[in-house]
């Protein structure tokens, strides 16, 4: 299957670093809107420190690309909020 992260620039896809910091950005965007800021960046903390001493390549691809799937369906939802325009077919 091909990586998801294609969709993403690649200086952030090819960095595990700039993925982890772009989620914990993501968190505390949604949480000031939610108001639970603590607890989703404390959810996205966990998830990477639970893997972080991961060293098989393909489950480290797999969890990049969990990351990364994340954060294009939180953009996906955020443009449709902003243009009005749906972009996936909901049933």
């Amino acid at each position: 299957m091909p990586s998801l992260q294609t969709a993403l620039p690649p200086e952030l896809a090819n960095n595990s670093i700039r993925l982890y910091r772009e989620c914990l950005r993501r968190a505390k965007y949604i949480g000031q809107k939610k108001y639970n800021t603590e607890l989703l960046i404390d959810m996205v903390r966990q998830q990477f420190k639970k893997h972080m001493h991961e060293t098989d390549p393909a489950k480290i691809q797999k969890l990049k690309d969990d990351a990364a799937r994340g954060l294009i369906n939180h953009m996906l939802y955020e443009s449709e909020n902003l243009s009005g325009r749906k972009f996936s077919k909901r049933a």
